[in-house]
């Protein structure tokens, strides 16, 4: 071997052993006190303003499936409009699991959802990008797949989601497919599902048979799907055929009214809580009609609107109370439940984008929200997904997860007996207490400055976003792919590949299911 092809190898070799290995942080589990601004008397009165909305407006199911499952359950349907027993509501409510696991790719990224478990997963949905040239563009297949890279290096992220923009470079009958398997491919933690259809849903179920069995996933959950409810008061087709076939096969589903407070909801906090809290328990008991124990997780999506432009807003004390309250309600009936985090209505990366994710964040991880959603990259109210604020949100994560874990008392000994130490006028910058715990004493943000001006100055005087870019770039390039078993790959492929062939690119997506 020539001396330049080893002096080649030899720096392979180095710059493998440099790349940032990161590995992801377990389950959040909460150790901080919960914000709880509904006495206990104030919960009941809730639960039945909602359980009476149930009764006495009723919720239209705009699918006849339902209508002839809901008819068969007991409750009482009068065309699209149904009407439930309080009992009957509670009695399916009772079958909800508690806690549940989701399994995945990994075993050692396997996760606790429930109680004071808490995930951190990225946002979805977006129609666009800010890219890594803080340009705002349509997004590709390539730019899904590098923020699924993004999501498996960031250690506060126990997810990569699935569309977390939206691949406009591909049909869109087909993009079920291939964000599915991106989001498989190129991380091994757990991920989302699609639920664009009955008909998607099912071809995600079979995709996940194929990475982790058939039986496997009839008896662990291993991908969450989303519904989302057309407030006020309506579920629909679509959603509901997705929700039939994630619940019939054991997946767990976040069954989410959509909140525009004011716009379709009450212009005021708690009745709004109240329809929501109603619309939630309809889709939710739905699950269980499907199959009885079956994972479900209280859902919701929350903005209020601005009464002067219609606009919804993101960040204000008014969600934050909500987020408080919804809290209670879902602990009060046992289930897990799901919130929104780091959400901005601002269309740069900004001072405004981040005290409205700042505010989001404390009242989610105050509220116990054990699956936060949308936890990085949200921006312009969701219509765009930022590159750089998705790895300075990722890391704002961290710090929430260093918080909620609470305080550390297992070095109280030993840092007081460096008290004694030191004593009055010394520091401790030299002291063993010190040497031992800096690295974990206190969160140190790399994508922050706190320099003073002049190495700021010095070095190149960058701001957020700048270092947000680098950061994003930095892990790209250190990005190592988790390899799938190359026989579920070419299994994977072959099922895309004969899929793509029967999918018509405009086939409509509204079948019943």
């Amino acid at each position: 071997m020539s001396s330049n092809t080893e002096r080649l190898g030899r720096n392979v070799r180095r710059a493998d052993r440099l790349k940032t290995k990161i590995e992801m942080l377990p389950t959040l589990k909460r150790n901080i006190p919960l914000t709880e601004p509904m006495s206990e008397e104030q919960i009941l009165q809730m639960d039945n303003a909602s359980l009476s909305i149930l009764e006495e407006v009723g919720v239209e199911f705009h699918d006849p499936i339902a209508l002839q499952h809901w008819t068969d359950a007991g409750a009482d349907v009068k065309g699209e409009r149904v009407h439930f027993d309080r009992g009957l509501i509670r009695e399916l409510i009772s079958t909800i699991p508690e806690n549940l696991t989701m399994e995945a790719r990994d075993p050692e990224k396997s996760l606790e959802i429930g109680g004071n478990n808490s995930i951190f997963v990225p946002m979805t949905g977006a129609p666009f990008i800010s890219d890594l040239e803080n340009k705002r563009r349509l997004p590709t297949l390539e730019d899904l797949a590098n923020f699924h890279k993004l999501s498996h290096m960031l250690p506060a992220l126990h997810s990569s989601a699935h569309h977390i923009v939206e691949p406009m470079d591909h049909p869109i009958s087909h993009r079920h497919l291939r964000i599915t398997y991106s989001s498989m491919k190129y991380s091994d933690k757990t991920f989302m599902g699609m639920t664009t259809s009955g008909k998607n849903a099912e071809d995600v179920m079979e995709m996940c048979k194929i990475l982790f069995g058939a039986k496997y996933i009839d008896s662990h959950p291993v991908v969450t799907g989303n519904v989302n409810g057309n407030s006020p008061l309506v579920w629909d087709q679509t959603m509901l055929s997705a929700l039939r076939v994630f619940s019939a096969h054991n997946q767990p589903v976040l069954c989410s009214p959509f909140v525009l407070g004011g716009a379709n909801t009450p212009a005021s906090v708690a009745p709004t809580v109240a329809q929501l809290n109603a619309e939630a328990l309809s889709a939710l008991a739905y699950t269980q009609v499907i199959r009885k124990g079956a994972p479900a997780i209280y859902g919701h999506y929350l903005a209020t609107v601005s009464m002067q432009s219609g606009a919804p807003m993101a960040g204000t004390p008014e969600i934050s109370l909500m987020n408080f309250m919804i809290g209670q309600m879902a602990r009060y009936y046992k289930v897990p439940w799901r919130s929104s985090n780091t959400l901005g209505g601002s269309k740069l990366f900004d001072a405004q984008s981040g005290y409205e994710s700042a505010s989001t964040m404390m009242a989610v991880l105050l509220s116990g929200a054990n699956y936060i959603w949308h936890s990085a990259g949200w921006n312009e109210a969701g219509m765009h997904c930022s590159m750089p604020k998705f790895v300075v949100d990722a890391e704002q994560c961290e710090m929430g997860y260093r918080m909620a874990e609470g305080i550390r008392w297992d070095d109280f000994d030993e840092g007081l007996a460096a008290i004694r130490d030191i004593g009055p006028g010394g520091h401790y910058l030299g002291h063993q207490h010190t040497m031992d715990n800096f690295q974990r004493a206190f969160f140190m943000p790399k994508l922050f400055d706190n320099n003073s001006i002049e190495q700021w100055e010095a070095d190149g005087s960058k701001d957020t976003i700048q270092r947000g870019i680098e950061g994003a770039k930095k892990l790209l390039a250190d990005y190592q792919e988790p390899k799938l078993d190359e026989d579920k790959d070419e299994e994977l492929l072959d099922f895309i590949t004969r899929r793509e062939t029967t999918i018509p690119e405009m086939e409509a997506l509204n079948q019943e299911y």
